[in-house]
């Protein structure tokens, strides 16, 4: 009797707790993505849109949040022209994301420390093109805005065209395997 007792008790508050938590839509017209990925000789940089995405709150406190990422929206910001052109269809292709076989990509987290003032570690899961790594990063959040910067190791994912760390005798037309996200989420 005394375990059924413990375990109607322990139901309750997982019910309890549940209830509490209000998962938070983002705003995927505002909410931004900025990408950085560079190279021996230079960077480029752009942006890619969220598909959908949501931040889970207990009260005030940061508990969650998963997103989904139309990699099909990828595009680079710092050229104009053929050259654009040129370089999202790089983009885009199997050498690095393969957009037409993989649409969208995914973070899901997993665990969150609160650091105090707004400010949480977070380890997620992000899938790329079929592949799911674990990341981590501090995002902060202010009112109804969460900013993060992400550094993301591409060569976890498959995505290895360029890198030194797999390719000798590249010399100037080496990429670096990490490339940078600075994302704003704006909810409701």
């Amino acid at each position: 009797m005394k375990n059924l007792k413990t375990i109607a008790l322990a139901l309750f508050v997982a019910v309890s707790a549940l209830a509490t938590a209000q998962s938070k839509k983002i705003d995927v017209k505002k909410s931004t993505i900025h990408w950085v990925g560079k190279k021996v000789t230079g960077q480029h940089e752009g942006t890619v849109a969220f598909k959908e995405g949501n931040l889970i709150f207990k009260g005030k406190k940061l508990t969650g949040g998963s997103f989904v990422v139309d990699m099909t929206s990828l595009t680079s910001t710092d050229i104009t022209g053929e050259y654009l052109g040129k370089l999202n269809g790089h983009l885009k292709s199997e050498d690095f994301f393969g957009t037409e076989k993989f649409p969208t990509s995914k973070l899901v987290f997993k665990s969150i420390g609160d650091k105090g003032n707004g400010v949480y570690s977070v380890t997620a899961d992000l899938t790329i093109k079929d592949v799911t790594a674990p990341v981590k990063f501090e995002i902060t959040v202010t009112g109804s805005t969460a900013k993060a910067n992400v550094s993301i190791d591409r060569t976890k994912y498959g995505i290895k065209y360029g890198s030194g760390s797999f390719f000798d005798n590249l010399g100037d037309k080496t990429i670096n395997d990490q490339f940078d996200l600075a994302v704003t989420l704006e909810f409701q």
